[in-house]
């Protein structure tokens, strides 16, 4: 019986049961698919509940890890098969190469000296990096991901002079024997371009929430300033669009949870930066749970920020000015509304990240991708992985999903 745990996924969720695991004196592999830790809370300018930056509360989870010999991270890797049972599962990892030296500095200019310029799905697409790059300042580990494949032999030449380039790296595999396993995938942001009629990835005004979240970070492209894309120009009337493609039957049939907190979150951002803008935000319903009713009502008593209860029918690029109308119709009036705005921010939903993928193993998931805990065979499942939660939410089950994984590997 092996005493071991393993987490897939290395965002909040993720992180938290590995800690909880690991405090509790249990060996951890921490395994994230991508470079850095942190998933999607990386992303956002502030989270709930206190409204702080990421790096509040993630640079706390990564002083615990550094701290912890019982967590062990595995990042750019992603597990290729399990086999086994309950307290003794075989589970193989590959792990691709990292390219730099496990303990690199600031490589910013040695990046700045490559020709390539790669678009940046860390900010959505709003910007192009280097292929030698890191997400952002308190990125963990703090070691920059080189893309070998984006850059001329030439540059290669370059590259390998530095003692923090290794060149050499090369793909491994390893075994990994665990008693029980986490499941911690996280969620990603409903493709929008699926979304025709909102002018998702047509219009270069109209943008995701996620996106907003990353041009309000001053660790964005625009350093925290909130612009439009297409000519810099700062935004005197912004709508933002709820349920953009949630609560739809044909294309995710559920409410993603966070998407009216986030928007309502957006309009202060919006707000602080520039005292004269007006919102509006459309919506179906304005699901604001539990203690977040109260930071509802206090955005909501602003007279610069308008909701309208209706669903957005259709959102058009103007061609003069390069501002965007939207068709919604007001369902308490019973009036049809065309109005011309700056900026349009569509509330895109989660997806659980698994959508269209598979597992290596055998856990039951519904027709949406999310997943089940399978108690007899010791998986267990955190964060929105599950269903769709907030950050807070996300760090609760994160707990739950440790000390199920405990109870495994102890046979209780």
């Amino acid at each position: 019986m092996s005493k071991s745990i393993l987490v897939i996924g290395g965002g909040f969720s993720g992180i938290t049961a590995a800690l909880e695991a690991a405090e509790l004196g249990h060996e951890v592999y921490l395994v994230e698919k991508r470079p850095f830790l942190g998933g999607r809370v990386m992303q956002l300018n502030k989270y709930f509940p206190k409204l702080c930056p990421p790096s509040c509360g993630l640079e706390i989870q990564f002083q615990r890890i550094k701290k912890n010999p019982n967590v062990k991270c595995f990042t750019m890797a992603e597990v290729v098969s399990v086999t086994g049972q309950p307290g003794k599962y075989e589970v193989a990892v590959k792990i691709k190469p990292r390219y730099t030296a496990p303990r690199s500095c600031d490589l910013s200019d040695l990046a700045s000296k490559l020709s390539h310029n790669v678009k940046n799905d860390f900010e959505f697409g709003l910007s192009f990096r280097k292929p030698l790059y890191i997400d952002a300042p308190f990125a963990y580990p703090g070691r920059y991901v080189l893309e070998l494949d984006k850059v001329s032999e030439e540059e290669k030449k370059l590259l390998s002079k530095s003692p923090y380039i290794n060149l050499k790296d090369v793909e491994k595999t390893i075994t990994l024997d665990v008693g029980s396993i986490i499941i911690a995938t996280g969620w990603k942001p409903y493709d929008v371009t699926k979304l025709t009629n909102l002018g998702a990835g047509q219009i270069q005004n109209c943008i995701t929430n996620m996106q907003m979240e990353r041009l309000a970070s001053p660790f964005g492209p625009t350093n925290g300033k909130i612009i439009r894309p297409s000519d810099g120009r700062a935004p005197k009337k912004v709508a933002f669009v709820q349920c953009a493609g949630s609560r739809d039957e044909n294309h995710l049939p559920y409410c993603s949870y966070i998407c009216c907190m986030a928007s309502l979150k957006q309009a202060t951002y919006v707000r602080e930066q520039y005292p004269d803008a007006e919102i509006t935000i459309f919506y179906i319903d304005l699901r604001t749970p539990g203690r977040y009713q109260k930071f509802a009502d206090k955005v909501l008593a602003d007279e610069k920020v308008k909701t309208v209860k209706g669903k957005v029918a259709k959102v058009e690029e103007d061609p003069t000015t390069g501002g965007v109308w939207v068709t919604a119709e007001d369902t308490i009036s019973g009036n049809k509304i065309t109005e011309l705005y700056d900026l349009v921010v569509l509330a895109t939903g989660m997806q659980p990240s698994l959508a269209g993928e598979k597992l290596p193993l055998n856990v039951e998931m519904d027709s949406e991708g999310f997943v089940f805990d399978s108690k007899e065979k010791g998986i267990f499942v955190a964060g929105c992985a599950a269903e769709p939660l907030d950050v807070m939410k996300s760090a609760q089950t994160g707990t739950a999903a440790a000390m199920k994984a405990i109870q495994t590997v102890r046979g209780r």
